[in-house]
């Protein structure tokens, strides 16, 4: 017998950043910037969902940047998703379906959310350290400056 089955090369590309504590290594934070591959099945999802759980249950804050429209998995957007596991409920504002939010995984669980449309400034968000203390994360200019450095060829392409 012999079975083979596709890998997901989105979902295996993850974009994560980890953020370590100096004295002891353990992850305080993560940041994490969705792909197409986290919502292209309902497994990908799923474990995408727990992973992000997994990270506030043991008090890792936790900053997602989804810039993918919701689908029939997450019609309420990633947040949506993981605010009604915690137990709230998110309704995003209909012109703005797109989402970056930063959780405080201390006790009382918090979340910073911007809500987007394409097009939109990315606004600075905070890259939580502790319930009290952040860095900004500079996400325009991030992304400007990494666009520029994109072959021109590229850059037409996007553009048009």
């Amino acid at each position: 017998m012999t079975e083979s089955i596709e890998v997901d090369l989105y979902a295996e590309n993850a974009k994560q950043i980890a953020i370590r504590h100096a004295s002891n290594d353990r992850v305080v934070a993560l940041i994490e910037l969705l792909s197409p591959g986290n919502k292209s099945s309902e497994f990908a999802f799923r474990t995408f969902v727990e992973k992000a759980m997994d990270a506030l249950r043991q008090n890792c804050h936790l900053s997602l940047i989804d810039p993918f429209p919701p689908s029939v998995r997450d019609p309420r957007g990633i947040h949506g998703a993981i605010w009604e596991k915690l137990g709230g409920t998110y309704v995003p504002p209909p012109n703005k379906p797109l989402t970056m939010v930063a959780y405080d995984a201390g006790l009382k669980k918090t979340a910073y959310i911007q809500p987007l449309a394409v097009g939109d400034i990315l606004t600075e968000m905070p890259l939580l350290l502790t319930s009290d203390r952040y860095v900004p994360l500079p996400l325009e200019e991030t992304y400007m400056a990494t666009f520029l450095g994109v072959p021109s060829r590229w850059r037409r392409v996007l553009e048009s």
